[in-house]
């Protein structure tokens, strides 16, 4: 064959060989294309999902997919659950997000891909959230079981205890959770009917080689009266919530490992959101609401422990509804505490200035 007959052949097989291989297309060639994009109206603090369906020319591996809203502020509300490297092909591809909630309000809702050259945004559409939910009261009906004013000092060993917690590895520290946590009980103070949780940097270092951050944990577990929560139950807090970079306070309930359920969870760099969390039967909301939830606010937040769905409250007002719940013989004890980030998730403290969060009550009525 003649040489150049020869070498024709050879880069027509390649390019051939190149059209079969998924994503072997450079992605500039491609177009990527939106064909729907829901939902476009909600119910205020009520958790919805978003879905996206999208094609491209060729098929082509992008390094991530989801679906961004902002307001009318340019605030971001990012559905949470983007994928990562979704092989996109003329065929289609639909993405399911996590479910969250937003407050009333207009939103610039758009799905959004991200490649070697930087992120595209796709077509928008209008996300419309309704008016606002009204109050309802968890108490109705129940008794004021268990009554924690913080209006003068802790006598450790009755109610709780805060030097010690089996939800931590270590007993009073946990670095595998990605915590910077050593607590220490002289680490919350109360004043004024408020209990104030401080962090402020350690002598201790953690056994991955971190500086650890002393800070303050309460918990029922070990106490004399060894209070547990109980299916049915419903849980109340109200707390001030931080500002300093670091912090992760949090009311959770832990006992033998498998009856986590975080009525809250905060951290600063997330100014706007509350992650509210079934570990029992997995379920999530990120509560997003700027009119309630910031740095340096108060906030009241509960949760009932339904035996079919885990219910939370944020300010009087049901924001979130599991469909999981906790099952008919739940039990598990109490934590209120302030973590500090190591930094995998979330910021770690920016500097060595102490931080912290005060609460002014916790109540179970039953």
């Amino acid at each position: 064959m003649h040489a150049r007959i020869r070498i024709a052949l050879l880069a027509i097989t390649a390019l051939f060989a190149l059209a079969l291989t998924p994503g072997a297309i450079a992605l500039s060639a491609v177009t990527v294309t939106q064909d729907s994009l829901t939902p476009t109206t909600a119910s205020p603090n009520s958790p919805v999902t978003a879905t996206l369906k999208v094609h491209s020319s060729a098929c082509v591996t992008v390094l991530q997919l989801g679906v961004a809203v902002r307001d009318s502020a340019g605030n971001n509300y990012d559905f949470p659950g983007s994928v990562a490297n979704p092989l996109l092909c003329p065929s289609g591809y639909t993405l399911t997000t996590g479910s969250r909630t937003f407050p009333a309000g207009t939103y610039k809702e758009f799905g959004f891909y991200r490649d070697a050259t930087g992120y595209h945004n796709l077509p928008q559409v209008t996300l419309t959230v309704a008016t606002s939910g009204t109050p309802s009261d968890p108490t109705k009906g129940k008794t004021l079981t268990f009554a924690e004013e913080f209006n003068a000092p802790i006598t450790y060993g009755a109610k709780w205890q805060a030097s010690t917690t089996s939800s931590y590895q270590y007993g009073t520290h946990n670095p595998n959770d990605d915590k910077l946590d050593w607590l220490n009980p002289a680490n919350i103070t109360y004043a004024n009917g408020l209990a104030t949780f401080t962090a402020r940097p350690s002598t201790h270092v953690l056994e991955n080689g971190k500086q650890a951050w002393d800070t303050g944990l309460l918990t029922t577990e070990g106490s004399t009266q060894g209070f547990q929560v109980k299916t049915g139950d419903y849980i109340e807090t109200s707390v001030a919530l931080p500002s300093g970079l670091g912090a992760w306070p949090a009311l959770w309930s832990w006992k033998n490992g498998d009856t986590e359920v975080d009525k809250f969870e905060y951290h600063p760099d997330n100014p706007n959101l509350l992650e509210l969390t079934n570990h029992v039967n997995t379920a999530q909301d990120y509560y997003t609401n700027s009119g309630a939830v910031s740095p340096n606010c108060s906030v009241k937040v509960g949760a009932v422990y339904g035996a079919t769905s885990v219910d939370w409250y944020v300010n009087g007002v049901k924001v979130f509804s599991d469909n999981k719940g906790v099952g008919t013989s739940f039990s598990a004890y109490i934590i209120l505490n302030l973590s500090v980030d190591a930094g995998t998730w979330h910021p770690a403290p920016s500097n060595s200035n102490p931080i912290g969060f005060s609460a002014d009550y916790v109540h179970v009525w039953r």
